[in-house]
């Protein structure tokens, strides 16, 4: 029994209705996400709804073509809202139903053979165009859930799609120009851009397999054939980034570089080129260069999120979700806003620019006070990021590092006022003794080896004991750039009371030998790297300001132990052999300024944090006065 006609016109009038519903909804003002996903809801609901009423009546050539479009509407909806089964389920029961309606016995396999079947069966027919478009929307399900093996074996296929598509659509424009209005069956994507995303994503995914598999070579040609492909910008950028990681692994920077560039003249906001950048100026040495990238970078990253754009008659699958495989995930990973604030800020104090490093920093702190407060909460936030940088330090540590930063800019009443709030942080904490035990090969507390819980806490008491010896050491640094030597000798004497609570047992003795910061920090740790460079460097100003106050003899022998904690502290080699010439030791003296020249130009293999580097600051020698001195005592 064939329908009326006039109820066919009904559901295809309904299917209209409800893109233009859609493409309205769209045309308007961006929608949140939250808007966005209702909407997709609404439709999804109102194209299953209607495709149940064309589904409740036997297959029949008559309205199959409407059913196989309504069910490639409804597909869309149920792929955006990932609902990936249900897709399947639907587009398998079509197809079998359309087969059914040509007369062709319906196929049941695994996916490549049969769809492969299906096309075969359907030969030239008029619905052949409609199975493509659903085909289109298999595709896209497994790109989604990341089968890329399953597009490999039917890529043959899925390549020639785009002959189909494009007799199909110029037959769809024959067809409509005859059709009434009523007659159009309107789709909420043209299958011709869903199959240039799909290309486009396909090839995307497949470049990144490769480059993470290790097939760097194999990745960059595929990559560059897909850059001529037809593909909203974003898309084009991901090929050129891609493209950049495979010759960044290939040894070839500067064409990296390159990449990264193009990637960024299609997308402006393409993050992941700007980092990339960033690590090869790094990696070349061009500083300069890397400083400007990680502004880039840190002011895109502060940009409000960009939503992907909706045009006219925009569709509701976006790229992200069939770009959603660990591989990509993994490659385009970017440390955070702040993160990058902070690198930036390093560097910047580190290579002359210490003013704008500054500011970077004082900015860093007020963002981290601001999400303190929005979080309600006086716990420190800790920012974890991927793994291509490291953590974001502790608020106290980077308390630290502005300070040290401020006295580098001259500013040393600004760093004392930064010092004080770690000491009014922690002082309370703090423990009245501290003795750290290096643990045997099993946990045997009744031998005296503390547990891996204790050691935690024992190692959360030391970083608290050590931020305030830091902060009274970068004090003691301003009190001696004021030239105040009586409080500068009170701040270093407490940073040194401070790290005296401190015994480590056993294995320790080989710390009081003359060894290097680097080989303690690789045998130690960084916590007793810096107690010991704490205790060096408050040695030797204390050392050197008992020196302004003439008070050699104590002079010199703070300075002795400055040099027995960090033998490689510059500061106290220098003015050990300015007391010694002033005590009138001069063959001594001129001894120890050639052996501190001799390892002051060598350069530390530790990055070291600003507050545990030796001040800029304060009272200094003139190395030329120096030379001369040793040139007229070898002449006497």
């Amino acid at each position: 029994m064939q329908e009326p006609a006039s109820l066919v016109d009904k559901w295809i009038q309904e299917n209209n209705d409800l893109v233009n519903k859609w493409r309205q909804r769209e045309r308007g003002a961006v929608l949140n996400q939250e808007q966005s996903q209702s909407s997709l809801r609404w439709c999804s609901a109102e194209f299953h709804k209607l495709l149940r009423k064309i589904q409740g009546v036997p297959a029949m050539v008559d309205h199959a073509q409407l059913e196989l479009t309504v069910v490639y509407n409804a597909c869309v909806f149920s792929l955006a809202q990932t609902q990936f089964s249900e897709v399947e389920l639907l587009l398998t029961q079509a197809v079998e139903r359309a087969l059914e309606v040509t007369g062709n016995n319906p196929v049941a396999s695994d996916p490549p053979v049969f769809w492969r079947a299906v096309l075969k069966s359907l030969g030239n027919s008029a619905l052949k165009s409609c199975i493509v478009h659903l085909l289109c929307l298999q595709w896209a399900v497994w790109l989604s859930t990341c089968r890329l093996n399953t597009i490999q074996d039917l890529l043959e296929e899925l390549s020639s799609l785009s002959d189909s598509l494009a007799a199909g659509g110029e037959d769809n424009r024959r067809s409509l120009e005859m059709k009434k209005p009523p007659e159009i069956q309107r789709v909420v994507m043209d299958p011709r851009n869903l199959h240039e995303l799909l290309h486009i994503c396909t090839v995307i995914l497949q470049g990144a397999e490769r480059l993470t598999e290790g097939r760097s070579s194999e990745a960059l040609s595929v990559l560059q054939r897909a850059s001529a492909l037809p593909a909203p910008r974003a898309l084009l950028a991901k090929t050129h980034l891609l493209s950049g990681f495979c010759l960044s692994h290939m040894d070839r920077p500067h064409m990296a570089l390159q990449c990264y560039r193009n990637a960024l003249e299609m997308d402006s906001r393409c993050v992941y080129a700007l980092y990339q950048s960033v690590l090869i100026y790094r990696h070349l040495g061009n500083t300069q260069a890397e400083i400007q990238a990680l502004r880039l970078l840190h002011s895109t990253l502060m940009l409000p999120l960009a939503t992907e754009p909706n045009p006219v008659g925009a569709h509701p699958l976006s790229p992200s979700l069939l770009l959603s495989s660990q591989s990509l995930s993994n490659l385009l990973s970017v440390p955070s806003a702040l993160s990058v604030l902070h690198t930036l800020a390093l560097k910047c104090v580190l290579h002359e620019k210490v003013s704008e490093g500054v500011e970077h920093y004082l900015d860093l702190l007020a963002a981290l006070h601001s999400e303190e407060q929005h979080r309600g909460s006086l716990t420190i936030p800790t920012y974890v990021v991927h793994a291509e940088a490291p953590p974001l330090p502790g608020l106290p540590e980077l308390y630290l590092e502005a300070g040290a930063a401020l006295l580098m800019a001259r500013r040393p009443t600004d760093c004392m006022t930064l010092c004080e709030e770690v000491i009014n942080m922690t002082s309370e904490l703090l423990p009245e003794k501290l003795i750290l035990e290096e643990p045997e090969d099993k946990c045997e507390t009744e031998t005296g080896a503390l547990c891996p819980e204790e050691q935690g806490l024992d190692q959360d008491r030391l970083g608290m004991l050590l931020w305030v010896g830091a902060a009274h050491l970068l004090c003691g640094h301003c009190q001696s750039h004021l030239k105040d030597w009586k409080e500068a000798v009170t701040h270093y004497t407490r940073c040194i009371n401070l790290l005296v609570k401190v015994h480590v047992k056993k294995k320790v003795t080989d710390l009081q030998t003359q060894t290097t910061c680097a080989d303690v920090a690789d045998r130690r740790g960084m916590n007793l790297f810096t107690l010991q460079r704490l205790k060096g460097l408050s040695l030797a100003g204390r050392g050197i300001s008992f020196t302004q106050r003439d008070q050699l003899r104590v002079a010199l022998r703070d300075l002795q132990l400055s040099l027995q904690a960090l033998p490689e502290c510059v500061g106290a080699g220098l003015w050990r052999g300015e007391v010694l010439w002033r005590l009138g030791r001069r063959r001594e003296a001129a001894a120890c300024w050639e052996k501190t020249w001799s390892f002051s130009t060598e350069s530390s293999s530790v990055s070291l944090p600003l507050y545990l580097q030796e001040p800029q600051s304060g009272p200094s020698l003139d190395f030329t006065d120096l030379r001369h001195r040793i040139e007229e005592l070898t002449h006497k």
